[in-house]
């Protein structure tokens, strides 16, 4: 009977009196495919375009077609596009991404999913994030967001990349220096999930928010049970917005320094 492999990293599982002679380095494979899940970690840029991971079977340390047996999955490069971060289907996996790609001033998004993942199923990850994820590999889009190990940032600037739609997790600091800084626009995120967060702050060097206001727009979601738009009008604010499992109450302050 010829070898199977487990469903998940890939393993191959021998039967007993088959592959004579070669026990040894297939248990070495097995090993180095569990050291992957344990504390392997890929660096890969996606400047050029979308990253799909592999869970080939047999595949191990150093094979390419093993990428996604990785515990850490560290992204870079200056992006042109939007990008996406692909697991295939039919594997459990938690993983680890961490963002140390350039989004530049276009506000260039990458999204974490399963193959074929659409909607609510493909995860956004936060500017400058790690982040862990989760997907029981059942069907395009179960990929789930297990936490923010460590926020990033994104910087937003007037006449730079304002207006700027927020994902969950996103902290913003935004830069409306007098003397021409401008307003800037934080667009909180479409469809919000119980439990997302946004934070914005005033990081202007002069002026500020008192100057030049930031408008957080609520993209179709209530802020603090009114279908209205709010401004942030002090120097040196900052707020951290959750959205609620109550619809009418929608967005409220977590913290708010005003």
């Amino acid at each position: 009977m010829a070898s199977s492999y487990s469903d998940d990293l890939q393993l191959e599982i021998m039967t007993t009196g088959e592959k004579a002679g070669l026990w040894g380095s297939i248990t070495n494979d097995n090993l180095k495919i569990l050291e992957l899940a344990a504390s392997g970690y890929y660096t890969v840029s996606i400047a050029a375009g979308n990253l799909t991971l592999n869970l080939d079977n047999g595949s191990a340390l150093g094979d390419s077609t093993a990428t996604g047996k990785n515990l850490m999955i560290e992204v870079t490069g200056t992006l042109a596009a939007s990008r996406s971060i692909t697991m295939p289907t039919g594997a459990e996996r938690i993983f680890i991404v961490k963002d140390s790609t350039v989004r530049g001033t276009s506000n260039y998004t990458i999204g974490v999913q399963n193959v074929g993942g659409s909607g609510a199923g493909i995860i956004p990850l936060p500017v400058g994030a790690t982040a862990a994820f989760y997907t029981d590999g059942t069907g395009s889009n179960s990929m789930k967001l297990l936490g923010i190990l460590k926020e990033g940032y994104v910087t937003v600037t007037n006449g730079s990349n304002s207006p700027y739609t927020a994902v969950n997790g996103d902290v913003v600091m935004g830069v409306t220096n007098s003397g021409g800084g401008g307003t800037i626009q934080v667009t909180l995120p479409a469809s919000p999930s119980a439990g997302d967060e946004v934070t914005i702050m005033d990081t202007s060097s002069t002026g500020g928010f008192a100057s030049n206001q930031c408008t957080v727009d609520r993209n179709g979601s209530n802020i603090i049970g009114a279908a209205s738009n709010v401004n942030l009008q002090n120097n040196n604010q900052s707020v951290t917005l959750v959205y609620t499992s109550n619809a009418t109450k929608g967005w409220i302050y977590k913290t708010n320094t005003n």
